[in-house]
């Protein structure tokens, strides 16, 4: 696998920000993610997961805007990743027409449907956040593709585990993509929820 086998904006972002090239985690990872199989990544920290989670999101929904309803879900601990999340994403989506939007609890959620209403194609929050949303039909995943969970060791809270396992409830289909620094038997069990036949990545 080389970056050069993906979107053509996306080589054009490597060399505005100056990305030699995939790393080893990336290069083992980023070819199985885009097979279209419910994926766990585990790797440490510092190996790329965040950057190989914002290609395969953008290289999914072809780096274009389509629609209203968003396509991908990026699901993040807490407002500061939210944020930080979505300045990474910026600097990918640059001359782009994609529009992706952040929301956490924080704001008020009334504003949160208004906005998303509006048209948005990656939605990067928290899995209490987004469950509250969907209870208040706020947002739709008609045409959702792909959802990326982040550092997933955060969902052993028991509110965020049950808000993950009450959204895959409301996703009629769609790709998941679980990164983590290790593997443990909380996350192994949702394979018994939403990630059936989940191919693992490890470095």
């Amino acid at each position: 696998m080389s970056f050069k086998k993906l979107h053509p904006h996306l080589k054009e972002a490597f060399e505005r920000l100056k990305v030699e090239g995939p790393t080893p985690f990336q290069e083992k990872g980023i070819p199985v993610i885009k097979s279209g199989a419910n994926v766990y990544c585990i790797a440490p920290n510092g190996s790329g997961k965040t950057t190989a989670l914002i290609l395969t999101t953008l290289q999914k929904i072809k780096c274009s805007a389509l629609g209203n309803a968003p396509r991908a879900l990026v699901l993040v601990e807490d407002k500061e990743r939210v944020i930080e999340m979505h300045d990474a994403f910026q600097e990918y989506v640059k001359y782009t027409d994609v529009r992706v939007y952040m929301g956490y609890k924080e704001l008020h959620v009334d504003i949160q449907k208004s906005e998303i209403f509006e048209g948005i194609d990656i939605l990067i929050t928290t899995p209490t956040n987004l469950h509250k949303l969907f209870l208040l039909n706020g947002v739709s995943t008609s045409q959702l593709q792909i959802c990326s969970i982040d550092d997933g060791e955060f969902l052993k809270q028991k509110s965020e585990y049950n808000a993950m396992l009450a959204i895959s409830q409301s996703i009629f289909k769609c790709q998941y993509v679980l990164y983590a620094e290790q593997m443990n038997t909380m996350l192994q069990r949702f394979e018994d929820h939403f990630m059936e036949r989940a191919r693992k990545v490890k470095l």
